[in-house]
This record gives C-alpha cells, structure tokens and sequence, in this order.
C-alpha cells in the first residue's frame, strides 16, 4: 500500500490491493501520508491457502478494477 502511495505522490500512477481485513490500515496509512481519499482496491482474504488456480482466478478478476482505477486516477 505505502508504494502505491509514494508513486502516486510522485506522480507515477499505481494501484494498491489489499486483502479485506487490511481495510482499515489502508485508509488509515492513506491519511496519515496525506492522501484520505487515496483509492485502492480490495480483494477477499486470505489468500495464503489458495491453489495456484485460485490466485489466478482472483488475478484475472482485478484486471478490470485495476485498469478502471488507473484510467480515472486517484484524483476526485
């Protein structure tokens, strides 16, 4: 999470995406390093325990978020 929000603050876009439970702890490394409405994509969890299958199922379905969100970009 904290790359994505260094490269954006140096004005290289970057998708961040984290697993459910992380939710919280992102908004609030988002604020703390003076992004609030930093946006990133979250995904379910765990992952850990997936088959190789499964991650690339998760994979291929945040293609189209992440494409969306770098299309649009963090700005409001």
């Amino acid at each position: 999470m904290l790359d994505g929000i260094l490269l954006e603050q140096a004005g290289i876009p970057a998708v961040s995406i984290i697993t459910a439970p992380f939710d919280e702890t992102g908004r609030e490394m988002a604020v703390s390093w003076g992004l609030p409405k930093y946006k990133y994509i979250g995904m379910p969890h765990p992952i850990a325990n997936l088959t190789e299958d499964e991650l690339n199922a998760r994979a291929d379905a945040l293609i189209d978020p992440v494409v969306e969100l770098l299309r649009q970009g963090q700005a409001d």
